[in-house]
């Protein structure tokens, strides 16, 4: 088994790249969004926890996030499956940190973290484009794009010191086509 979590700023391709790595790999997907969702919809008591910080305006603290997160893979683990990739989470060094125990109590570890590296220009330009056709208000505003990436460059990139520490960093550059990115990622995952 061999679990990943697949790190970087909004706009770097995360989403597009986890697709291809679970259809090419059979990894199972975990997406802190996808499961938040899911957990909303079919009102479960996580769910309901969720929604009440959520209908406050606050974030949902992390333990309730890291207990989601182990439901949905004890759901998977059923299956047996090849491996996981995190896609969106962790986000904080306390995440980091909260998810190698959940990991540790599973008898499981990440292996390795693509990091999908990509200059701010990049991003910007790209979030904005993805804004003409998502319908998403925040990825149509400059301003506000600006300030989701200082968001992750301040509070996120610190998580992938913490996985530099324990040699599991893998830096992949985040620009030119799908493809090529693709491959790139796949030879660190190969590796």
């Amino acid at each position: 088994m061999k679990n990943i979590i697949l790190f970087g700023p909004p706009g770097s391709g995360k989403g597009t790249q986890a697709a291809k790595l679970v259809e090419k790999y059979g990894l199972k997907h975990i997406s802190t969004g996808d499961i938040f969702r899911e957990e909303l919809k079919n009102n479960t008591d996580l769910g309901q926890k969720a929604r009440e910080y959520m209908d406050q305006g606050l974030l949902v603290p992390d333990e309730v996030v890291i207990a989601m997160l182990g439901s949905k893979m004890d759901y998977f683990l059923k299956e047996t499956p090849k491996g996981f990739i995190f896609d969106g989470f962790p986000r904080t060094l306390a995440q980091a940190e909260a998810l190698d125990r959940l990991m540790k109590g599973k008898d499981l570890r990440i292996d390795k973290v693509l990091s999908l590296v990509v200059s701010e220009e990049e991003l910007t330009k790209r979030i904005l484009l993805r804004g003409k056709t998502s319908g998403r208000a925040d990825d149509a505003d400059r301003e506000t794009v600006k300030k989701r990436v200082e968001e992750y460059n301040n509070k996120t990139a610190v998580v992938a010191g913490f996985y530099r520490k324990k040699n599991i960093l893998n830096e992949i550059k985040g620009e030119g086509s799908i493809d090529d990115i693709f491959a790139n990622l796949c030879t660190a995952f190969e590796a």
